[in-house]
């Protein structure tokens, strides 16, 4: 029994169906009077596990999405005004053992900008190229083709790209996707939640179906947690302490795609008081004001983001949010697993939110009880689910304590900020040395070392220098592969069709 509905209600009945089939009877029940929060329209690579366990190639769910692509994440403003860089998805390339972001601190002065000088994935962005050729082959070689049922710790080489998507159309999508393949849906409000001497969930009361049982309760009821919080009581940690944006208000833009193209990657850029997230999407943009309201009023982010956004379209409708920052102590308690913000919401920079969804939904799969409940399976998947939560904690700490960006009050405040021990041993380290797969937070949560790597150097707050073997070493290799990855970016954005190009052929 799945109780809400929205993306995390959806994707968990559709994966759930294809995990099972008939042998798992599915209900979902939503009320049509709760309004989803949709700011989860940006993903990481690994979301194609997810459409590929259900069979679903782009060009059958992509064009009823607004769907688009995501190359990487365009930081702007977050070292000083004017200043940005990309967090792509690609892996740094090895010359001699040592990677090209250590050789480019070597080499620093004889190249371009850390990004550019290091990845291809920048070039492809300034010149909003597709990832794909018009006939649909990948700009990367031997990295395509489906997956089939495999999973997100399967992932042996980093996929070039993820998505943009509205949430609200992927969630309608995936509705009318379960229902055509078995899962019940009913549409009605809940308005009592039933237990037994146990305490464990019986049943749902809903206004017009009655009482609605189920062995396994699914919470996919957003920040309120009805089930998990509300019924069960499980105590929810605050991360307020040390990520302290905790509102967001954003706007749909629409935007002439066929003449301003369409940009393959998501923007953070860096305000007064937080960062406005810029989503291009097929027909609109989606973007939103993340701020902490310690700094700044709800009408201030609004009128920010208006004036940065959307100019003289007074018309279009904001919506408010207050956004619960951290995450339960346990997602699973007793008959009742939370999935998405239920469980845990780190604000979306980063675009974490859909992955939590998919990572949560593929352990509750990994971890599915039988009539028995073992206790065990219960308590590894709430540790893997907290782990990866923590990490991404860490990780999106790093980028406001490392951002070199001091200017207001807020940004002067995230230097002074509390933060987790284990982080500041790994930033102190830093300065003498760059992170690698032994000094970043050591469990599965998504990011490898090149993101923390990128962040390092893009964020420019921590000064950090090459290994003092390389100075002893002979860099012709290593300006080679700088001469190397640069010709293969001017082929491929001479070559590949603009990302505007090639969904409009999907479209």
């Amino acid at each position: 029994m799945i109780v809400g509905g929205g993306t995390a209600g959806w994707m968990s009945a559709t994966y759930l169906k294809a995990a099972f089939g008939d042998r798992v009877s599915v209900t979902l029940v939503e009320s049509d009077r709760v309004s989803t929060i949709g700011v989860g329209e940006a993903t990481f690579s690994t979301i194609r596990h997810f459409f590929d366990y259900l069979d679903l190639p782009e060009e059958k769910w992509m064009p009823h999405c607004s769907a688009s692509y995501k190359l990487a994440i365009r930081f702007e403003n977050w070292r000083k005004p004017g200043h940005h860089f990309y967090h792509p998805f690609e892996r740094l390339r090895v010359v001699d053992g040592f990677h090209l972001a250590e050789w480019w601190l070597q080499l620093g002065e004889d190249t371009a900008a850390f990004d550019r000088a290091c990845f291809l994935t920048p070039w492809l962005c300034e010149a909003k190229r597709s990832p794909r050729n018009l006939d649909g082959s990948l700009f990367v070689a031997g990295l395509d083709g489906p997956l089939g049922r495999s999973t997100l710790a399967e992932q042996r080489a980093q996929f070039p790209y993820a998505y943009h998507f509205d949430a609200d159309l992927l969630a309608k999508f995936l509705a009318r996707f379960g229902i055509e393949r078995g899962v019940r849906h009913v549409v009605d409000d809940v308005i009592a939640v039933g237990q037994d001497e146990r305490g464990w969930i019986t049943h749902v009361r809903t206004k017009g179906h009655g009482d609605l049982t189920g062995d396994l309760f699914i919470d996919c009821t957003g920040f309120r947690g009805l089930l998990i919080n509300q019924t069960l009581g499980e105590p929810f940690r605050s991360f307020q302490n040390v990520l302290p944006n905790n509102r967001a208000v954003s706007l749909r833009v629409p935007r002439d795609i066929e003449r301003v193209g369409i940009a393959p990657y998501t923007t953070a850029t860096a305000m007064e008081a937080g960062w406005i997230w810029t989503i291009p999407l097929y027909g609109r943009i989606g973007t939103g004001y993340v701020y902490s309201d310690e700094f700044c009023t709800p009408e201030e982010a609004e009128q920010t983001l208006r004036k940065f956004a959307a100019p003289g379209q007074d018309d279009l409708e904001a919506n408010h949010i207050r956004m619960r920052i951290g995450r339960n102590e346990r997602s699973w308690v007793a008959n009742c697993v939370a999935i998405g913000l239920s469980s845990a919401f780190v604000e979306p920079l980063e675009s974490t939110g859909i992955f939590f969804i998919q990572h949560g939904i593929e352990e509750l799969v990994k971890h599915f009880p039988d009539a028995t409940w073992n206790p065990v399976l219960v308590d590894s998947y709430n540790r893997r689910v907290a782990r990866v939560v923590d990490g991404v904690k860490e990780f999106l700490i790093l980028h406001y304590r490392a951002a070199a960006r001091d200017d207001t009050l807020y940004w002067k405040e995230t230097k002074t900020r509390e933060i987790p021990e284990s982080l500041a041993e790994r930033l102190a380290l830093a300065s003498t040395m760059l992170p690698d797969e032994n000094n970043i937070y050591p469990y599965y949560h998504g990011f490898e070392p090149y993101s923390w790597v990128t962040m390092v150097l893009g964020l420019g707050g921590v000064r950090t220098k090459a290994r003092p073997a390389l100075a002893s070493m002979d860099p012709s290799a290593a300006r080679r592969q700088f001469a190397v990855l640069r010709r293969e970016a001017d082929l491929l954005t001479a070559s590949l069709p603009s990302c505007y190009e090639y969904l409009a052929t999907l479209n």
